[in-house]
């Protein structure tokens, strides 16, 4: 690990933060949401045919309030997808092609991460690297460059860190707060050359941030490494929602319940603690011998509904009804995502929000 006396802080001199820029939390007005149209077989081997009736669910709710804009290959494949989507009944008003090829289709991870002017009328895009959770699934240098293509396209001010970073890793509560894990920020394939101090200054100058918590492991299943939106979400400045495990004998609840004693710790800027909602976790769900990463927090919260994984389980309409008490605002949206989720994702992990311009 470098040491803290040979960062140069001077790198930092013209960052987002300190020209005025901010990340909004995933619940302020939104332009449009970002998808990456899935392709890649070795993501889904054997099923991925069956992923795309519940994709096109998760378009066709989102577009009814906002637009859509999908990053795609070439035109076969927006004919494709239009097939889909039309079968849903989507508003196809609303959605946009791009032509922005992808290796893979979590655009949560390798989309634009979009920061605000916090005074003037202006967008702006960060390109952290990305390295496909470590090297695990490459090749991933199209991916790694789609919010660059993004940026330039829409004529947006780009920020490019010389360090690896992913969306689904962080969680904002819109008022300079970052929730992350350390299972995942520092895990040795990610940036090993930095420590959790220096990772942090990254953080807040880049997401034009305050603070930065750090919870520990994430759910079993998961291949990033323990990303944040797998367990604990913000759902407005101060209170979280956050997955317990039930049972006992089951490989998440120690780790779960060791986040939720040291989320019942943290304090934000001003002192106060989380308000904390637990979320129950579904039942195992295996497939091919393997533990997925099914989780009830990996929801999309879109201007006028809430995205949410459902998995034919016994807790599906109580993790609903949870969450639709902290969005009295939105309609909360179950949508099967027991294919999906074979991808080690859902559909938290598959896209990324724009904000407006307000």
């Amino acid at each position: 690990m470098a040491q803290q006396s040979t960062f140069d802080h001077t790198y930092f001199a013209q960052s987002p933060k300190k020209l005025g820029y901010t990340f909004p939390a995933e619940w302020a007005p939104q332009e449009a949401m970002w998808l990456s149209w899935p392709h890649k077989e070795a993501s889904w081997p054997g099923k991925i045919d069956r992923i795309y009736a519940p994709y096109a669910k998760f378009i066709a709710a989102v577009a009814q309030g906002q637009k859509v804009r999908i990053n795609i290959l070439d035109e076969a494949m927006k004919a494709s997808a239009l097939i889909y989507l039309q079968n849903e009944q989507a508003n196809l008003e609303n959605i946009e092609f791009y032509l922005n090829p992808t290796n893979d289709a979590w655009c949560r991870d390798h989309g634009p991460a979009f920061l605000l002017h916090n005074e003037r009328k202006e967008k702006a895009v960060v390109d952290w690297g990305y390295n496909a959770w470590g090297g695990k699934y490459p090749p991933y240098d199209l991916d790694d460059v789609v919010p660059t293509r993004i940026a330039n396209e829409f004529g947006w001010k780009l920020f490019t860190p010389d360090i690896v970073m992913e969306g689904g890793s962080v969680e904002f509560n819109g008022k300079g707060t970052i929730l992350t894990t350390t299972a995942c920020l520092l895990n040795e394939n990610r940036n090993p050359h930095l420590t959790k101090e220096q990772i942090e200054t990254y953080l807040l100058e880049f997401y034009g941030q305050e603070q930065v918590l750090w919870l520990g492991d994430g759910i079993v299943g998961d291949d990033t490494d323990g990303h944040i939106d797998d367990i604990t979400r913000f759902v407005n400045e101060d209170t979280v929602i956050t997955v317990v495990e039930e049972n006992p004998e089951d490989e998440n609840y120690a780790l779960l319940q060791e986040n939720l004693h040291t989320l019942r710790n943290f304090r934000l800027p001003d002192g106060r603690p989380l308000n904390i909602v637990t979320l129950p976790m579904p039942g195992a769900v295996v497939y091919e011998d393997t533990r997925l990463p099914a989780s009830y927090a990996n929801f999309y919260i879109a201007n006028e509904v809430v995205v949410v994984p459902i998995f034919n389980d016994a807790n599906d309409q109580r993790a609903l009804e949870i969450i639709q008490s902290c969005f009295p605002n939105r309609k909360v949206v179950g949508i099967d995502s027991v294919d999906i989720i074979w991808g080690l994702g859902s559909f938290h992990c598959l896209s990324q929000q724009e904000p407006a311009i307000v």
